[in-house]
C-alpha cells in the first residue's frame, strides 16, 4: 500500500502552497478576515479559476473536475496551514456535498456548476440554538405549500459564510416530524441574516432567521443524508486542523533556533527539544488519522463514521495541545495581537467545537462500535 500523496496530489499541494506564500501572508490573512466578505475575493477567484479548488470533488457532469474529496482535503490542509479564510469549507464542501447527496439531479444541474466555479456560494443552514448539528431535528419548521414548495419559519445558527451565500440549503422539520432539506434563495422575502461574532476571526458565521420564507424541497427523509454529511464535515475540519498544527510546529521550531537565552539558542535545551518532539508526534499522528478519514470519505467507505469520529476527536485535542505549546514556547510575544500565535490558538479552540467536540465524537464512536458489534 502507498501511504503518501500521489504525484498529482503532491503537485496540487505545491501549487496551492506557492500561491498562498505569494498572496496569503500574515498581513493578507488579517486584512481578508477584517474585510466585508471575510475572505480575499481575488484570491478565492484565483483558487477556483486556476486551481479548481471548489470543483475538485464535483462530478464533471455538473461542471466539476471529477476528482474526489481527498483532493479537496489536500487544499484544505494547505489553507489551514496559512490560516487563510475562504468559502471552500462552507460552500465547496458542505454546500456541494449536501446537493450531491440529496440525489436531486435538477438542483445539482442548476447549482453545482456555479459552486464549482466559485461564482455561486452555498451555505448549509443546519445547527440549532444549542450549537449542535442534530440528525433528527431542527429549529426550522416547514409548512407544505404544494408542488414541492414550502414555507420555512425558524432560525439556523453557526451558518458558515451565511452572510455572503447566494443560496441557502436549509435543514427543516415538517409537521409530521420528518427532517428534510430545502433550497432557499438568500435574497428571498422572509430571509434575515445576522452575523455572529466568533472566536476565530478567519471563520465567518451567521444566524439565519426565516419568517415564512419560500423553500424548494431538495430531499425528504434527509436523516441519512445528514449523517453522512456530518461525517464529511468533521473530516474536512480535520484538514484545517492538521495544517494549523503543522504551522504551529514550524513557527515554534524556527523561533527556538533564533531566540537566544544564556548565550545559546533555546532550541538547544533538551527540555524544549522534548516538548517540540511531542508537538511533532501530535502533528504526524493527526495527519495519519485525517488522511485515513479523508480516504474513506472519498471512497464512500463503510468505515467512514468510525474514522471521522476518531480523526475529529484526535485532531482537535492534538491542535489544542500544539497551539498551547506554540504560545508557551514563544514566550510573551505569543499573546500579542501582532503575532500569529494567537490566531493559531483561536483556530484550535474554534475548530474543536465545529461539528462535534472531542468528547461528543468519542461518544458517537462508542455508539457506532456497539451497534457494529451486534
Amino acid at each position: 500500500m502507498h501511504f503518501a500523496l500521489s504525484e498529482e496530489q503532491t503537485e496540487l499541494d505545491a501549487t496551492v502552497r506557492a500561491l498562498l506564500e505569494r498572496r496569503g501572508d500574515s498581513e493578507s490573512v488579517r486584512r481578508a478576515a477584517q474585510s466585508a466578505p471575510g475572505y480575499d475575493t481575488a484570491l478565492w477567484s484565483t483558487l477556483c479559476e486556476q486551481i479548481g479548488a471548489a470543483a475538485l470533488a464535483v462530478p464533471e457532469e455538473y461542471g466539476g473536475a471529477g476528482f474526489s474529496l481527498f483532493e479537496t482535503h489536500v487544499v484544505l490542509e494547505r489553507l489551514g496551514y496559512a490560516l487563510t479564510p475562504s468559502p471552500l469549507l462552507g460552500s465547496g464542501v458542505l454546500g456541494a456535498q449536501a446537493l450531491l447527496r440529496s440525489g436531486n439531479a435538477d438542483a445539482c444541474a442548476r447549482l453545482l456548476p456555479g459552486i464549482a466555479a466559485g461564482t455561486t456560494l452555498a451555505a448549509l443552514a443546519w445547527a440549532s440554538a444549542d450549537g449542535r448539528w442534530h440528525l433528527d431535528r431542527s429549529d426550522v419548521r416547514a409548512t407544505d405549500a404544494g408542488a414541492g414548495e414550502a414555507r420555512l419559519t425558524g432560525s439556523a445558527h453557526l451558518v458558515l459564510d451565511g452572510t455572503t451565500a447566494d443560496v441557502l440549503l436549509v435543514v427543516a422539520v415538517r409537521d409530521a416530524g420528518t427532517v428534510e432539506l430545502y433550497e432557499v434563495d438568500s435574497a428571498a422575502e422572509g430571509v434575515h441574516r445576522e452575523p455572529m461574532t466568533g472566536l476565530d476571526i478567519t471563520l465567518r458565521f451567521a444566524r439565519i432567521d426565516l419568517d415564512s420564507a419560500p423553500g424548494r424541497l431538495l430531499c425528504e427523509g434527509a436523516a441519512g443524508l445528514l449523517g453522512e454529511l456530518y461525517d464529511v464535515a468533521a473530516v474536512a475540519v480535520t484538514a484545517l486542523q492538521v495544517g494549523a498544527a503543522q504551522r504551529g510546529l514550524d513557527m515554534t521550531v524556527a523561533y527556538a533556533k533564533e531566540r537566544v537565552q544564556f548565550g545559546r539558542p533555546i532550541g538547544s535545551f533538551q527540555a524544549l527539544k522534548h516538548r517540540m518532539a511531542d508537538m511533532l508526534v501530535h502533528v504526524e499522528t493527526s495527519r495519519t488519522l485525517s488522511w485515513a478519514a479523508a480516504w474513506s470519505a472519498a471512497q464512500g467507505s463503510a468505515n467512514l463514521r468510525e474514522r471521522a469520529a476518531t480523526a475529529k476527536a484526535w485532531c482537535s485535542d492534538a491542535l489544542n495541545a500544539v497551539a498551547a505549546e506554540t504560545v508557551q514556547l514563544h514566550g510573551g510575544i505569543a499573546i500579542t495581537w501582532e503575532h500569529d500565535a494567537h490566531l493559531l490558538f483561536k483556530r484550535a479552540h474554534a475548530t474543536s467545537q465545529l461539528f462535534g467536540q472531542p468528547h461528543e465524537q468519542r461518544r458517537r464512536l462508542l455508539g457506532h462500535l456497539r451497534l457494529a458489534a451486534r
